[in-house]
């Protein structure tokens, strides 16, 4: 991106919330106060919650703790990562390089000018205030062997974040993750290659870390309820967290590699969120009522219908039904 790296400098001199006036950011990047005007137009187009302080200048509402590549791959076990501070989409990243990529290879963002969600929805990402992580995967069994990988993804971030959050996070089939009730986390799984050969896998996953309800260019943009794991966490380190969770995927994946979705079963129906609870499953036009019975072995849904038969589904969206929020 044009100037993104004048951008990158006055997001890192802003990072340490101190106030700073126009002409110091003029002096410190050796541009006019009209590119500095333009420049903090852009900061906000990004997200960022960056105040004007009356007659002083601009500050940070907190400190900005920017991802750090060296710190993070000083800790990873089995892989490596990349950060690219401005970028389309990390999984389209990792798309367009696959070949550069070994399992465990991550790329991280600080902001995604175009990311993408489940069923081709925008996900929305401000920059440096949550998580956006695209993990590669080679799986040699073939795409058949990949079913419920988005579970065992699912598993991993919340048992992860659970760490953090005292068993608050929760996860909704199949690829989502909830805490309070409301929407954390998404996992989108992405599959390349050739049927009878290798599937090479694209875990994307974005957390909300810090992103705010008082944002209004963030806010307007999500059309469901969010939270994010400040509201029960403070002083969230996300390199510690980056390095936690790739550390423990990786060791997971190679663990489903072998053994498929069967060791991860029992601890999906302790974390589900919708298990014993009435819901609704969406299929297309089509709207299935039941009861939420967890997952089979290939990682369907089971849903209990009315008159006490148990269904599995594989594809859909689920949600709570109305008398049940």
């Amino acid at each position: 991106m044009k100037n993104s790296g004048i951008l990158l400098k006055l997001i890192n001199i802003l990072s340490t919330a101190q106030v700073y006036s126009r002409q110091q950011l003029c002096n410190r990047l050796g541009v006019t106060h009209a590119e500095i005007n333009k420049h903090i137009q852009i900061l906000h187009s990004w997200g960022i919650d960056l105040q004007t302080i009356a007659g002083k200048g601009y500050q940070l509402p907190h400190p900005m703790h920017l991802l750090n590549d060296k710190l993070i791959n000083k800790y990873l076990k089995n892989s490596k990562i990349v950060i690219e501070p401005i970028i389309d989409s990390t999984n389209q990243y990792i798309l367009d390089r696959i070949t550069h990529f070994s399992s465990g290879d991550t790329c991280v963002a600080e902001y995604q000018i175009s990311g993408r969600g489940r069923r081709g929805r925008q996900w929305i990402s401000p920059f440096g205030c949550n998580l956006y992580l695209s993990m590669y995967w080679r799986l040699n069994q073939g795409s058949s062997a990949a079913i419920g990988v988005s579970l065992v993804v699912g598993i991993i971030i919340a048992e992860t974040l659970n760490k953090l959050s005292k068993e608050k996070v929760k996860v909704k089939w199949p690829n989502d993750l909830y805490l309070n009730n409301k929407k954390l986390a998404g996992i989108l799984v992405e599959l390349t290659g050739n049927t009878g050969s290798a599937a090479h896998i694209i875990i994307g996953i974005g957390i909300n870390i810090s992103m705010e309800n008082n944002n209004i260019q963030t806010c307007k943009l999500i059309n469901q309820e969010w939270t994010s794991l400040s509201d029960v966490v403070k002083n969230i380190e996300r390199n510690i967290l980056s390095i936690n969770i790739i550390n423990e995927l990786t060791e997971a994946l190679m663990i489903f590699e072998k053994k498929g979705l069967l060791p991860f079963i029992n601890r999906w129906f302790k974390l589900d969120i919708f298990l014993e609870r009435k819901v609704k499953l969406f299929i297309g036009a089509k709207v299935i009522s039941g009861i939420g019975k967890g997952i089979n072995q290939q990682g369907a849904l089971l849903l209990q219908k009315e008159n006490g038969e148990i269904m599995s589904y594989i594809d859909g969206e689920i949600s709570l039904r109305e008398n049940e929020k």
